[in-house]
């Protein structure tokens, strides 16, 4: 990290400082290392003292831990001549920046947020990562209502932005896709004169001082063996999904005037499709980590395409945040799972019941715990397995159990 004075905390609460300047930020008092500073959010009063015996130059219990953040953050960011990429989007955000990661490390010195580093402690967290020779930094944007990402923005100050996509995700809280829309351009209007943005073919952009760049533009996808060749650039994916988050990152790649490399392999953060073999020549398709209707439907079709001539059996638990249109949108999914041939689907959650009755065999069990007691009734060695539900269901454990049961 850019190295910061420790007075520069004074104002945002009460400080513990053991050296002039501190070389990294952390909230977890595990991560310290010699020269940090430990924030302490929530609890983490409680651990001060094991981060000073891990030898942080400082702590720093906040006043307001988001500001506190914030204002770290927006420090070393001032310090930073980075070009920063700002992601955000109703699904893909973490995929696609995983992948605009691999494609820019090779020619420029790189951070990217890990895992989904992308709310006001994740945010701020990342920009802490930066030093003076890094050429790129790649964050992910939250949304989830108004103001937030123009408020992230506000730290971060990125020069790209990309939005991967509008679907019905947070309805909640922003009502309509009219409302997701308005919160995701808030990373439009945040941009400096002169910056690009890229999005989707249908999102409004009322700016002339700025790059607008489109995807929609055809670009040649081939899979073949287990990777997919976009736009000339051979990845370590096959589903179709993944070559769509692909498209922004090439875009955003360009943006930044770095060139293709031939070959890609990209690491993906856990969850996200992760698969591995099962049993009697199973596959277990772990998407774990968030659900919505539109990712939901491509990672039945991505079961159906990899299953094969194997027997489909889809796991899913609730979509989370979908306000009123809620069971619309989970009876829409259980139809979309009978089109695509699912043999049986094990819904986990109160709204999951609504995947059930669409012409599609199954079972209900109100919560994950139920549901691994319910793993060997439903999965069969040899099966084809999605499992996929929004954040809180918890459905990686389900995951877990699988593996640990057709292993065993």
């Amino acid at each position: 990290m850019i190295p910061l004075e420790t007075a520069l905390l004074a104002d945002l609460g009460r400080v513990e400082s053991r050296a002039p300047e501190f070389t990294g930020v952390h909230v977890d008092s595990r991560r310290i290392g010699e020269g940090d500073l430990f924030v302490a959010v929530g609890r983490g009063e409680a651990f001060v003292a094991e981060a000073l015996a891990r030898g942080a130059a400082a702590t720093l219990v906040p006043d307001d831990p988001f500001a506190a953040l914030a204002a770290i953050g927006r420090a070393v960011r001032e310090r930073s001549s980075a070009r920063v990429v700002g992601i955000t989007g109703s699904m893909g955000k973490t995929s696609t920046k995983d992948i605009l990661a691999a494609l820019c490390m090779p020619s420029a010195r790189t951070i990217a947020a890990e895992a989904s580093y992308n709310n006001e402690i994740g945010v701020p967290l990342t920009l802490c990562r930066l030093e003076h020779d890094t050429e790129v930094c790649i964050l992910e944007l939250a949304m989830r209502g108004f103001g937030q990402i123009a408020a992230l923005c506000e730290i971060a100050q990125p020069q790209i932005g990309v939005i991967t996509n509008i679907g019905p995700v947070h309805l909640e809280l922003v009502d309509s896709l009219e409302g997701v829309r308005r919160a995701k351009g808030e990373l439009v209007a945040a941009l400096p004169a002169g910056g690009t943005a890229i999005v989707p073919a249908d999102f409004p952009v009322d700016r002339d001082d700025i790059d607008v760049v489109r995807t929609n533009e055809p670009q040649e996808i081939v899979s073949v063996d287990g990777r997919t060749s976009v736009g000339g650039v051979s990845f370590n994916f096959a589903a179709r999904h993944q070559a769509q988050n692909a498209i922004a990152a090439l875009a955003a790649l360009d943006a930044l005037g770095l060139p293709r490399p031939a070959r890609v392999d990209v690491d993906f953060s856990r969850w996200r499709g992760d698969e591995e073999e099962l049993a009697g020549g199973g596959l277990l398709i772990n998407d774990a980590y968030n659900a919505n209707p539109v990712s939901m439907r491509a990672a039945l079709a991505y079961l159906a395409e990899r299953a094969g001539e194997r027997r489909r059996v889809a796991i899913l638990g609730d979509m989370a945040e979908l306000g009123r249109t809620a069971t619309g949108y989970h009876h829409e999914v259980g139809e979309a799972a009978a089109t695509l041939g699912v043999d049986e689907v094990l819904a986990v959650g109160e709204l999951a019941r609504g995947y059930l009755g669409a012409g599609v065999a199954g079972r209900w069990v109100p919560n994950v715990h139920e549901a691994i007691r319910e793993l060997p009734e439903v999965v069969r060695p040899g099966d084809a397995v999605l499992v996929k539900a929004s954040r809180a269901i918890g459905l990686e454990a389900v995951a877990a159990a699988l593996t640990e049961l057709t292993t065993a």
